[in-house]
Order: structure tokens, then C-alpha cells, then sequence
């Protein structure tokens, strides 16, 4: 089998003035930095072979990847590394809410000293660039392995009543609680690197939920991840890489709906945050099973890389649909507190109006990676992928372990369930979802023909 080559590289991604953070309706302006945000690539290659492989994999502290953003890094790695097929770099995001806005429209800027998302992009692109030239660059011999353990992260944060209603982060106190609508997935996905003396050099870690512990604060952070690089380090090396991922977690979330009070009492008691008690799970689940991946080092493994466009069918909108957006636009445009709902209400008037022209677009084509790492397989999506699609996709799949991995290569919104879409709510909604269940259907059983079709 051919040599496998790995390459490890970080750069701090903190802007130097305030910005305007990315994940609520309404402007929210940093006042500080409570903690660095952080991206890192990992770069695999194999040489010795008639057809070498190639991937770059990059993770961003931030609430997505736009496309644009991608499409940029990828210019800019052409003009310095003419021997990297820029199309086998990916990007995706931790999901944290408490990032910088990178797009223009979504919020007014409020002027004064604070970045646009133009500056702020301008300084992304030149770090990742840099990140990636780093890590490429720096490939070495070196090994593989790979482990799956657990750690209680991530809670379906989607509650659903007696009258068959859902509503995220709903009360579930009230008389007409019934239950919480879906499952959640407590698997931390490992893969190991090691350098040729069998020394841990970097881990990449995968878990069903987004970074948002503290997503309402005004300031920058990574949120959990950020505690979780903190502790490894301290555990095991203090200049250990650690990329995270973010598995489907459209309807995940750290916040816990039910026993919350009784959690928060336990924590009081230890000393420690919501943050530092994630760090230490996830550590934990890591140690857990640390010999293991220790004892089974892959210097040559299996490695292919398929990069595709996917087209899903477009969520039709109703004339329901168009009516309301249409009223809560013309009730709040001029004096809207919350314009980032705003920014989504007139585009739905927008995707109306190019849904009834004579020529309609009838499908969201969607950028797909699919990897084959030894026994891992990895897949990516851009979407706030709805926990059961990612199950789907791991338990058909014939690799050991499948690393789901959402909100890479661009922003496409949520993708819910059919049960979802039916019980409605945030997230479900047609208001931030492009693609519904049918589509991901399309993405779950396309997924799996890539990932099997590399186990043979």
C-alpha cells in the first residue's frame, strides 16, 4: 500500500477590533475576546503509488463557512501550491454563535471602529491560506488510527406538545408537554495521528452538537471547543493539534431542556462551568479509549477522496408562505429590532417570486466530499443537518466508523425531518430551510452509494 503523508498547522483567527457577531435576529457588537477563535488543517497525502490521493481538511471557530469564503482559500491556494488540487480542501465550522458576521445584508453596521464582514473576510482568507500552506508543506510519514467513544454533549432541543406542535427550546414545564420530538447522539468520533516514533501529534474529534454554550454573550469565543483543546493539552501535550468537527446537529444543542436545574446545582457544587464540564467529558471519553487507538498504529491504509456537486430538490413555498413573509415585512421594515429576521423574511418573498417565474430553479446544488481514511469513512454536507439524516447515513454505512460532518464547503440553512416539517417550529420552518425531507433523502442515500462504493 502507498506511504501516507500527514501535515499539521494552526493560526489564531480573533479579530483585532470589534464585529458584528453571527447568530441572532437582532446586531450584537463584541466587546472583547473571551477566548481565541482558532483554525486548523490537517493535510493528508499518498505517495508511492500510480494515483496519489490528496485532502486538506480545515476547521473554522465560526457559525458557518459561506461559499464564497471557500471559494476564496482556494484561490488564493492556487497561486502557492500548484501541487494541491484545491478542490480536495474543504472547510467546515464548529457552529459557534458567537463568531463574526461574514456576510453583508444580514445585520446593519453600526459604524464606528467595528470590522465589516468584508475586513474580517479579507484577514479569514489570509489566515486560512496561511494554515493551509503550513500544514501542506509540513507533511511527514506517519500513522493513523482510529477510536469511538462517548461523552453528553449535545440534547434535541426541539419540544413538542399534546397538540402535536414542536417549538425549539420550548418550555417543558407547561401542562401540555409531551415529549421531546427526536433523539440525540452522544458518539465521539476519533481519528489519531502519530508521528514515526508512535508520538500522538494531532486528533480530530466529531460529536453531534454545535458550539453555542454561551451564544447569546457579546463577545468572541469558541465556545465549548476552546475548553476541550484546553484540557486534552493539559492531559496529554500542550502543542497537540485538535480539529473539531461537527456531525448533524441541526436540531442539537448543549442547553438541556429537562433536568436543567439539577444539572446546573451539580456543577455550582463542583466548581466548574457548562464549558469546563464538557471539556472534562469529552477528555474523559478521549482517555477512555486512548490505549486502544494506541496499540493499532496504520502507517498504510486504504485512502480515497471523492469530491461532487449534488443536486437536492428545492422546499416549494406556499402561497401561505409568501402571505406572512409578506405581512411581517411590511410591519417591520421600518422598525424592526430584529434584523437578521428581517434579512430571512424578504428572502423568502425573493425564492417566491424565482419559484413562480416562467423558468424556476427546481434544485439547490450542494458541494459533497466523501473520504476514505483505513476503516473511517467521512462525509460532508452544508447544511444544519437534522440529527436523523446523520444516523441514517452511519447506520448503512459499511465503514467501521463514519464521521458526519455538517456545515462545510458553504451556508445552506436547516434540513429537517419529515416529522419536523410536520410538526413545525423554528428550523423546520420554510423561513431557514431551502431543502426539505425529500432532498434529504437525496443527500442521506447518495451519501451512502459514495461511502460503500469505497469498501468493497
Amino acid at each position: 500500500m502507498p506511504e501516507l503523508l500527514i501535515g499539521w498547522a494552526s493560526r489564531d483567527i480573533t479579530p483585532s477590533r470589534p464585529v458584528m457577531l453571527k447568530g441572532q435576529w437582532h446586531v450584537r457588537v463584541s466587546t472583547h475576546a473571551e477566548d481565541p477563535l482558532t483554525v486548523t488543517a490537517l493535510a493528508f497525502e499518498t505517495v508511492g503509488c500510480d494515483e496519489p490521493e490528496q485532502a486538506v481538511l480545515v476547521s473554522c471557530d465560526l457559525l458557518c463557512i459561506p461559499g464564497q469564503l471557500q471559494e476564496k482559500v482556494r484561490d488564493r491556494i492556487r497561486k502557492h501550491l500548484s501541487e494541491l488540487n484545491p478542490l480536495k480542501l474543504f472547510l467546515n465550522a464548529t457552529h459557534t454563535h458567537t463568531a463574526p458576521e461574514m456576510e453583508e445584508g444580514w445585520y446593519p453596521h453600526p459604524g464606528g471602529n467595528v470590522m465589516t464582514p468584508a475586513e474580517y473576510t479579507d484577514f479569514l482568507v489570509e489566515r486560512i491560506a496561511e494554515v493551509v500552506v503550513e500544514a501542506w508543506n509540513g507533511r511527514r510519514t506517519g500513522g493513523v488510527s482510529w477510536a469511538l467513544s462517548h461523552a453528553v454533549v449535545g440534547h434535541n432541543r426541539r419540544v413538542t406538545y399534546l397538540s402535536g406542535n414542536s417549538e425549539m427550546y420550548g418550555k417543558t414545564d407547561d401542562p401540555n408537554f409531551d415529549h421531546i420530538e427526536g433523539y440525540e447522539d452522544h458518539t465521539v468520533e476519533m481519528l489519531f495521528t502519530w508521528s514515526p516514533s508512535e508520538r500522538l501529534t494531532g486528533l480530530v474529534l466529531n460529536l453531534a452538537c454545535p458550539a453555542q454554550t454561551v451564544e447569546g454573550e457579546n463577545y468572541v469565543s469558541a465556545d465549548f471547543w476552546h475548553d476541550i483543546r484546553k484540557e486534552i493539552r493539559r492531559r496529554h501535550s500542550h502543542d497537540l493539534f485538535i480539529l473539531p468537527q461537527c456531525s448533524a446537529a441541526g436540531d442539537q444543542s448543549p442547553h438541556l431542556l429537562l433536568y436543567n436545574r439539577a444539572e446546573a446545582d451539580v456543577r455550582k457544587r463542583r466548581g466548574v462551568t457548562e464549558r469546563q464540564e464538557i471539556a472534562d467529558r469529552v477528555a474523559n471519553a478521549l482517555d477512555h479509549v486512548f490505549k486502544a487507538a494506541q496499540s493499532e498504529i496504520h502507517t498504510e491504509i486504504p485512502f480515497q477522496h471523492h469530491v461532487e456537486t449534488l443536486k437536492l430538490p428545492l422546499r416549494r413555498l406556499s402561497n401561505d408562505d409568501f402571505n406572512k413573509a409578506k405581512e411581517y415585512v411590511r410591519l417591520n421594515e421600518q422598525k424592526s429590532n430584529a434584523p437578521g429576521r428581517l434579512f430571512f423574511e424578504k428572502r423568502v418573498l425573493n425564492r417566491y417570486q424565482m419559484q413562480e417565474s416562467p423558468n424556476p430553479p427546481t434544485s439547490c446544488p450542494v458541494e459533497l466530499h466523501v473520504l476514505r481514511l483505513g476503516d473511517v469513512a467521512m462525509a460532508t454536507n452544508p447544511f444544519e443537518l437534522f440529527l436523523d439524516y446523520g444516523l441514517r447515513i452511519k447506520a448503512r454505512s459499511r465503514a467501521l466508523q463514519t464521521f458526519v460532518i455538517q456545515l462545510a464547503c458553504d451556508c445552506a440553512l436547516y434540513l429537517p425531518t419529515e416529522r419536523a416539517v410536520k410538526a413545525g417550529g423554528y428550523g423546520a420552518e420554510v423561513l431557514v430551510s431551502d431543502v426539505g425531507p425529500e432532498g434529504g433523502q437525496v443527500l442521506v442515500n447518495r451519501t451512502i452509494e459514495l461511502i460503500n462504493g469505497m469498501w468493497f
